[in-house]
């Protein structure tokens, strides 16, 4: 393959160790176009092209941390937790969404070694060189990153809203991998008689069941308050028609109530973000 296509065929990988850095899928597509042209531009000769557009690929998003976050942050060395890699791994895939909220406290630096090495298996070597640093100084800046992620402070804990919000957008996005995320492996979704006869599903049971039901639909949902919760609703003419009622905990989705009652429609509010919509 000629250099074009070789990069071509590093995008994909690029682009998603960018956007778990970033934890901005756009931002990534950026960088990951900004190392296309660095490659093009550069004469020397390249013996591991992966590596070298990993490397590059990461340094320009760490780059793009650091313009983020202009006052320096602390770094404190925490308590010894655990080293098993398994252990690791399980905790980077099992915190989700919450985990970009607890990532934007982190230092550049511990960010991008605990994304390389928790959730892609990069070893501490590799991070070492991309950080400019020491094996043993990558692997200290992930530990501390890790006990970061693993206990994190009430504040940094998704709003309810935060999660219905996010949800609806991976429906709407097709983004499977994120709902699994976003539901409890016991979620359920149901209906009120008069939804049931407005055409939705009686009862969903299961995660991978909810998902597959939501991947790529609810494109004319809009946020809305149900009874003082936050949920969603499809309008029709300015109208909700059907309320999608929402049951969160533990930063999960729980159950989905589909419910049509004229009564409950009339009581729908709009809302951006937690707030009533003004």
């Amino acid at each position: 393959m000629d250099q074009t296509q070789s990069f071509e065929a590093e995008r994909p990988r690029l682009v998603t160790i960018a956007s778990r850095v970033l934890g901005d899928h756009a931002e990534a597509e950026d960088i990951v176009q900004q190392a296309w042209l660095r490659l093009h531009g550069t004469d020397a000769e390249i013996e591991n092209l992966p590596g070298w557009l990993t490397t590059v690929t990461t340094r320009l998003c760490l780059d793009r941390l650091r313009s983020r976050t202009p006052v320096p942050v602390a770094e404190v060395d925490p308590p010894e937790t655990s080293a098993d890699p398994a252990d690791d791994v399980a905790l980077a895939d099992s915190v989700g969404l919450a985990l970009h909220v607890v990532l934007d406290r982190l230092s550049p630096r511990e960010r991008v070694a605990f994304v390389l090495h928790d959730s892609f298996g990069f070893e501490f070597p590799t991070i070492a060189a991309v950080l400019d640093t020491t094996p043993v100084a990558a692997r200290k800046l992930a530990s501390r990153a890790r006990a970061k992620v693993s206990q994190p402070r009430p504040e940094d804990r998704l709003a309810d809203w935060e999660v219905v919000d996010a949800f609806m957008a991976a429906a709407k996005n097709g983004d499977f991998e994120r709902l699994l995320r976003l539901l409890a492996p016991d979620a359920t979704v149901g209906a009120d008689e008069a939804a049931v006869l407005a055409g939705t599903p009686s009862r969903i049971e299961g995660r991978d069941e909810v998902a597959t039901f939501f991947n790529g639909s609810a494109q004319a949902a809009f946020p809305v308050f149900v009874e003082d919760r936050p949920g969603t609703a499809w309008f029709h003419l300015g109208e909700a028609k059907v309320v999608f009622d929402f049951t969160v905990a533990d930063g999960l989705v729980r159950a989905i109530t589909f419910r049509a009652a004229p009564d409950l429609l009339a009581t729908v509010i709009r809302r951006d973000g937690g707030e009533p919509r003004t």
